[in-house]
């Protein structure tokens, strides 16, 4: 299984669009080579450079079985980010380099989980379900 975006390279810069600092809007992602029993896809990105300690920027989950995730875009269901808010939230460091990772999770169900669901209840609901993981990794700073 591979995740990867036309927008940026793994470990490259990801472009400001992306970020807070432009348009704030997911970049596109490319999937390949899913598992054949694959039912749904999970989808976190995180930032484990924060000072805070690990920071979620998107939780999207209930994927249906797709190729791509287009730019500005969420198929399937949005969880709630460490900012607080639902969707996405682009790399946004304070200060230095950070490393923001788009984790791709293929699944053996559906969760059917409610909408608006924090990290911590997606995570928990798809333990035992995961058949592969991969990421892409992408850097950013002000």
């Amino acid at each position: 299984m591979n995740l990867f975006s036309p927008s940026f390279n793994y470990g490259e810069i990801i472009p400001a669009k992306f970020t807070c600092d432009g348009e704030n809007v997911n970049p596109h992602l490319n999937i390949q080579d899913l598992p054949g029993n694959t039912q749904s896809l999970v989808l976190i990105m995180d930032d484990p450079d924060s000072p805070s300690g690990l920071f979620t920027h998107w939780v999207l989950y209930d994927i249906p079985i797709t190729s791509e995730i287009m730019e500005n875009s969420a198929p399937g269901k949005q969880g709630i980010n460490d900012f607080g808010k639902l969707g996405y939230g682009g790399p946004c460091p304070g200060s230095g380099k950070h490393r923001y990772f788009f984790n791709l999770f293929a699944l053996d169900c559906s969760l059917n989980l409610d909408p608006e669901m924090p990290r911590e209840k997606v995570e928990s609901a798809m333990k035992n379900h995961i058949l592969l993981k991969t990421q892409l990794m992408g850097k950013y700073q002000r």
